[in-house]
C-alpha cells in the first residue's frame, strides 16, 4: 500500500462523474451561474475503469461515487457493475441527493453497489425549497425510503446555524425511521461556499450538548477497525441505542487520518478537498500513457502528499470563504461540485 509523508495510505478514492447537480444548496452552488466541464473532457466509463485499476494496483480498496449529482450521469449503473467487478476492489459506494434514488436504486444494487449516503439538510418542505432552491423534498423522502434499512445506509446533514440547527432531533428520530446512520457535517468552508463565515457554523461540541439535553447522556464509541479510525466522524451512541455521527472537519479536522483522493469528472486528481491544484489524468490517459506510467505519476504525487488542508484553515487567524466567486470563475475545479465531497 502507497502511504504520503505522513504515512497515510492512499485507500479511498472519490470518485466524480458529473458536476451537474439538479439542486441549488445554498452552501454548495449558491452563486447564479455555473461553467460546466465540455462533455468531451468528461472521463468515459472505460477511461474511469482504467484509472481505477491503477488506483488499485497501489492499495486503493474503496470507491465512493459523488457528483455534483452522480445519479445524473446516464446509465450509471453500467459502471457500478463494471467497478464492483474488479479484483481487489472491497467496496463500490455512493453519495446522492437523493432525488433519482428511487427510481435508480435496483438497479445500482443489482449492479454490486455496496452503501449508499444521502444528503438530507431539512425535513420540512418550505425550508427545502430555501436552502436547495428546488421543491424536491418530497422525492429525496422517497428514495430514502426506498433503500431503507440497506446495510451501511448514512444520512449527511450539514449543521448551520440559524437555519436548520434545531432539527437535530428531528433527523435522528427520521434516521430510525428509515434504519439509517445520521451523520451530522460541521458547516464547512470548502470552495463553493462563498457566503462561509465561522459564525454560521455550530461546532461538534454544541451540537452534542444540545443532543444531549434533549436525550440523555450520550456515548462516545471507540472504532471498531481501521476502517472506523479513517472515516471522517466521530461516532456516539444516545441512551436509547441510537446510533450517529459527527463530521467536525471545521472545528477538529481528521487531517492526521485522512485516506482520501478525489478524481474529478474530467480527470483531474486531487489530493486534499482543499487543494487548489490537483493532477491532470485524463492528458496521460489519453494520450497513451501506460499503466506502469500512470501508476508511477500517481506515487510520485502520493508519496509527496503534505496535504493537511482543514488544519491549516483551522490555524487562519481571520478565515473566511475558501476563494471568492470570481477566483472560482477562473478555477473552476475549485467549485466543491467539480471535485466531489
Amino acid at each position: 500500500m502507497l502511504h504520503d509523508l505522513h504515512a497515510r495510505p492512499l485507500r479511498n478514492l472519490r470518485l466524480s462523474v458529473t458536476d451537474r447537480c439538479n439542486l441549488r444548496c445554498s452552501y454548495c452552488m449558491p452563486e447564479e451561474d455555473y461553467l460546466w466541464l465540455s462533455k468531451r473532457h468528461i472521463l468515459s466509463f472505460e477511461e474511469i475503469v482504467r484509472l481505477v485499476d491503477v488506483f488499485i494496483g497501489l492499495g486503493v480498496e474503496r470507491v465512493r461515487l459523488t457528483g455534483g449529482e452522480p445519479l445524473l450521469r446516464q446509465d450509471l449503473r453500467v459502471l457500478v457493475g463494471m467497478l464492483a467487478a474488479r479484483r481487489g476492489l472491497r467496496e463500490v459506494a455512493l453519495t446522492t441527493n437523493g432525488i433519482l434514488l428511487a427510481e435508480q436504486a435496483r438497479g445500482l444494487f443489482d449492479a454490486g453497489l455496496r452503501r449508499v449516503t444521502v444528503s438530507l439538510d431539512t425535513l420540512r418542505p418550505e425550508r427545502f425549497r430555501a436552502l436547495a432552491r428546488r421543491d424536491e423534498l418530497a422525492r429525496v423522502l422517497a428514495g430514502i425510503r426506498a433503500v431503507a434499512g440497506s446495510p451501511g445506509l448514512k444520512i449527511d446533514a450539514v449543521v448551520m446555524r440559524g437555519v436548520n440547527d434545531d432539527e437535530l432531533c428531528d433527523l435522528l428520530a427520521f434516521g430510525r425511521e428509515v434504519r439509517a446512520e445520521v451523520r451530522f457535517i460541521e458547516y464547512m468552508d470548502v470552495g463553493g461556499a462563498t457566503s462561509w463565515s465561522m459564525a454560521d457554523v455550530v461546532p461538534r461540541a454544541e451540537m452534542l450538548a444540545r443532543l444531549a439535553a434533549a436525550h440523555g447522556p450520550i456515548e462516545a464509541l471507540e472504532p471498531s477497525g481501521e476502517d472506523e479510525r479513517a472515516a471522517p466522524a466521530d461516532r456516539f451512541r444516545l441512551a436509547d441505542g441510537a446510533v450517529f455521527g459527527v463530521i467536525s472537519s471545521t472545528t477538529a479536522p481528521f487531517c492526521g487520518s485522512c485516506d482520501r483522493s478525489r478524481l474529478t469528472a474530467d480527470g483531474m486528481w486531487f489530493l486534499c478537498l482543499y487543494a487548489r491544484l490537483g493532477t491532470d489524468l485524463r492528458g496521460p490517459l489519453r494520450a497513451g500513457a501506460s499503466p506502469e506510467e500512470l501508476a508511477r505519476l500517481v506515487t510520485v504525487c502520493w508519496s509527496a502528499r503534505d496535504a493537511r488542508g482543514a488544519e491549516e484553515r483551522l490555524a487562519q487567524d481571520e478565515r473566511g470563504a475558501l476563494a471568492p466567486a470570481g477566483e472560482m470563475r477562473a478555477n473552476p475545479h475549485l467549485e466543491m461540485h467539480k471535485r466531489g465531497g
